[in-house]
């Protein structure tokens, strides 16, 4: 797919890190399967994927932990 954002580049399948805040609560994500851009470096994810990381991070919220630094296992 072409790049949105530089709309330069192609992606390529590779991976990334995600970081995500709320409520003083962060969480990191990586290894991240996405489509990243070939020039600019801009990441893409699946819906699948994004479904995945939002379920991820309301546990991180429910139980209150206030960082949180993990490799991204495809449930």
């Amino acid at each position: 797919m072409k790049c949105v954002v530089c709309k330069r580049g192609k992606t390529v399948l590779g991976m990334t890190t995600i970081t995500l805040e709320k409520g003083g609560s962060t969480l990191v994500l990586q290894k991240v399967p996405a489509q990243v851009c070939a020039d600019c470096g801009e990441a893409y994810v699946d819906e699948k994927t994004a479904q995945q990381i939002l379920e991820n991070s309301r546990e991180v919220l429910r139980v209150g932990v206030k960082v949180d630094i993990r490799e991204y296992k495809v449930a």
